[in-house]
C-alpha cells in the first residue's frame, strides 16, 4: 500500500513533514504518559527526549525499508562502527575542545578574560565529555545525517551544503523576538560551523565520527568553561568581540576562527578534488 503513494518522488520539504508526522504520532502519546509519570522536571525531560530520539531511530530504519527499499538507512548516513570512524571521531572531539581553549587563552592573553579555580574540576570535565558526546552524536545524525541525506536526494552537493547549514542555524534560534535580537552575532557563528561540520563529514569520505566528535567537542570545552566557571570576564573588551552572553560563538574572535577553518576546509577540499 505505501510503496503505491511514490514517497521518494516527493519533494524532499513534504518527505521531511511526512517523517516528522509519523515520528509526533509516535511520540506524543507516549510523552504525555511521562509528564504525568514523572514530576521531576529534570527526569522528565531527559525521559521524554529519550524517548523522541529512540522513535526517531526506530523509524529511520523503517523509513529506509519502506519506503527507500534501503536496509542500513542510518549506515548511509556515515554512522559506522569502523576503527577509522572511531579514530575520526576523537580526532574531531580533540580538535573540538582544543579549539575552544584556544579562544578563551586567547582572550585571557588579552586581558578579556581572567581564569578562575574552581572546585570539583573532574566533574565538570566528565559531566562534559558526555554532555558533548550526547549532543554531538544526535545532532549530527539528525542534521549531518537524515537532513543532509534527504537534501542530496534531490538538491547538488552544493544546495545541499547551503540549505543544511542555513536549516542548522534557523533552528538554533527559534526563541522570543527579544533573546533573537539580542544573541543575533551567534546566527553567522551557527550558520559557520554548519558549513564546518558538513565539509568536515565529506572530507572523510562521508563518514559521521569527525563531526560528532568536532561538535561534541565545541560542547564539551564550553562546558567546562562555562558550568566550571573557569573564566570571568574582565569587562575590559565589549561582549561583541568576546562573545554576547559568554558564548564565544556570538563574538567577532570566534567568528573569526570558525572563518579560518572554514577557509581551510574549502581550500583544502579543493585541491584534493583537482589532485584527486
Amino acid at each position: 500500500m505505501i510503496q503505491k503513494l511514490n514517497i521518494p518522488q516527493y519533494p524532499v520539504p513534504l518527505r521531511l513533514v511526512l517523517f516528522l508526522l509519523l515520528v509526533a504520532l509516535l511520540w506524543i502519546p507516549r510523552a504525555a504518559i511521562a509528564y504525568f509519570l514523572f514530576p521531576d522536571p529534570n527526569l522528565r525531560t531527559i525521559i521524554t527526549m529519550g524517548l523522541l530520539f529512540g522513535d526517531f531511530i526506530f523509524l529511520q530504519r523503517w523509513w529506509g525499508v519502506a519506503i527507500y527499499r534501503q536496509r542500513g538507512l542510518i549506515q548511509s548516513y556515515g554512522l559506522v562502527g569502523t576503527r577509522r570512524n572511531g579514530f575520526e571521531l576523537l580526532m574531531g572531539l580533540g580538535f573540538g575542545i582544543i579549539l575552544t581553549f584556544t579562544l578563551f587563552i586567547v582572550e585571557g592573553i588579552c586581558g578579556w578574560v581572567i581564569w578562575q579555580s574552581p572546585e570539583n574540576l573532574s566533574q565538570f570535565i566528565l559531566e562534559g565529555f558526555l554532555c558533548g558526546l550526547g549532543v554531538g552524536f544526535a545532532e549530527e545524525l539528525v542534521f549531518r545525517g537524515w537532513l543532509l541525506n534527504e537534501f542530496e536526494r534531490d538538491y547538488s552537493l552544493s544546495v545541499s551544503l547551503v540549505v543544511n547549514s542555513l536549516l542548522f542555524a534557523i533552528l538554533h534560534f527559534i526563541k522570543p523576538l527579544p533573546v533573537i535580537i539580542e544573541t543575533w552575532p551567534q546566527f553567522p557563528g551557527l550558520l559557520l560551523l554548519g558549513l564546518i561540520l558538513v565539509k568536515a563529514k565529506r572530507l572523510c569520505q562521508n563518514r559521521l565520527g569527525i563531526s560528532i566528535g568536532f561538535h561534541g567537542g565545541l560542547v564539551w570545552g564550553y562546558y567546562i568553561i562555562n558550568v566550571g566557571k573557569l573564566v570571568k570576564y574582565s569587562g575590559s573588551a565589549p561582549a561583541w568581540l568576546t562573545g554576547i552572553n559568554g558564548n564565544p560563538l556570538a563574538g567577532i574572535l570566534g567568528l573569526g576562527f570558525l572563518s579560518v577553518i572554514v577557509c581551510f576546509l574549502f581550500i583544502f577540499r579543493a585541491k584534493k578534488s583537482r589532485f584527486g
